[in-house]
């Protein structure tokens, strides 16, 4: 009898949509040890494996473009656009190729998060295709008006043909799929002991003075390290490659391969250090929102200009987290004064359901014990 198999196709943007999909794959595994994953995405083997804790099968393949960037504020528009419409060009093409490779594996159902050709290539498969997002990427083309309209319109077209969202929260209306089911937040849960952690890479400070800069996959291209100076008292924790050696900044990736037990921290998150961390400095970002609010853990939010899902990420962090939101300059060319000012309360007493992650997880389950 073939293995029930998955075939999870990731958006080609950034790092967040493979961090939430995953953390949902990590869930199926979790529920359905036999089940064949099969992950079709440009994002890095390591990144998945850090959530992932099994097997899969990794197939390099870019369905969608997303937003092309330079960091994770700076959008090249003109490059999207070009990407964007050679895959619109590229597309029974791109459709025939996965369709035959779907066949050749016996795959049960297609879950994406959100390439929108993955819809049209579950329908010719003639296989269930389910999608999980909080937007659609003809939400964000759509107002950038011009050549990205028809665009917009094409792929709401491909969304009409989603037998099932998972409609995330933080989420825009998302009216192109005919059938959606609201779920909680998604994410990964932090897995080392938190005071071998602490001990491993010299964090001594409290919580309330352990501040977590996570910028996501394509980082920033300038941040004012040179600040940290200001603030002595503070540990500050950072994933980024490129950051100076400082007092009080604890390099994760510089400081991993020296640790007697390096091995055991070569998959380490940004989510596992959160709960040594009393903030998370951030970009708007779903994932790197979404894996702090389960944790309870505040957000100091850079805003972002351009990009229709960010209003959508900063009303839900203001109404569901503690918090600050920054305007870029006063993070670029100030000198982080923020850090003196206290966070403000969430503004609505309803909580965020958590269990995105596990809900999505279990129905897919369920779905393969229905169609195997």
């Amino acid at each position: 009898m073939a293995r029930p198999t998955v075939y999870l196709a990731i958006t080609n943007h950034g790092f967040g949509h493979a961090v939430r999909a995953a953390s949902i794959a990590a869930q199926i595994q979790r529920l359905l040890p036999d089940c064949l994953l099969i992950l079709v995405t440009t994002a890095p083997r390591w990144l998945l494996e850090s959530y992932i804790p099994g097997d899969f099968i990794l197939r390099p393949r870019a369905l969608d473009v997303g937003v092309i960037q330079s960091d994770s504020l700076t959008m090249d528009l003109e490059a999207t656009l070009e990407k964007l419409q050679h895959i619109h060009h590229q597309r029974h093409s791109i459709i025939a190729g996965e369709v035959n490779f779907i066949q050749q594996n016996r795959v049960d159902l297609i879950l994406a998060d959100i390439p929108p050709l993955a819809a049209a290539i579950a329908k010719a498969a003639g296989i269930p295709g389910w999608m999980l997002s909080n937007f659609g990427w003809d939400f964000i083309y759509r107002a950038w008006g011009g050549e990205f309209l028809a665009l917009a319109d094409w792929i709401a077209e491909c969304f009409g043909q989603c037998d099932r969202l998972f409609r995330l929260p933080m989420h825009e209306p998302m009216t192109a799929f005919p059938e959606m089911v609201d779920v909680g937040l998604t994410g990964g849960d932090p897995r080392y002991d938190l005071e071998r952690l602490g001990v491993d890479f010299g964090i001594h400070t409290a919580p309330e003075k352990t501040i977590l800069l996570s910028f996501g996959g394509l980082g920033l291209a300038k941040i004012p390290y040179e600040n940290l100076g200001n603030f002595a008292e503070l540990t500050f924790i950072t994933f980024d490659s490129n950051a100076p050696n400082l007092p009080n900044l604890v390099r994760v990736r510089e400081l991993i391969p020296a640790l007697p037990l390096s091995l055991n921290y070569l998959r380490i998150r940004p989510v596992d250090f959160m709960p040594l961390c009393g903030r998370v400095v951030s970009k708007p970002g779903f994932s790197t929102y979404a894996e702090a609010m389960r944790l309870d853990i505040p957000i100091v939010s850079l805003s972002r200009q351009g990009f229709a899902e960010s209003p959508l990420l900063l009303e839900g962090l203001q109404n569901h987290s503690w918090h600050q939101i920054l305007a870029p300059a006063e993070f670029f060319t100030g000198t982080w004064e923020f850090l003196h000012r206290p966070l403000q309360p969430p503004r609505s007493d309803q909580r965020l359901d958590k269990t995105g992650s596990e809900t999505i997880a279990q129905a897919v389950v369920k779905a393969l014990g229905t169609l195997t």
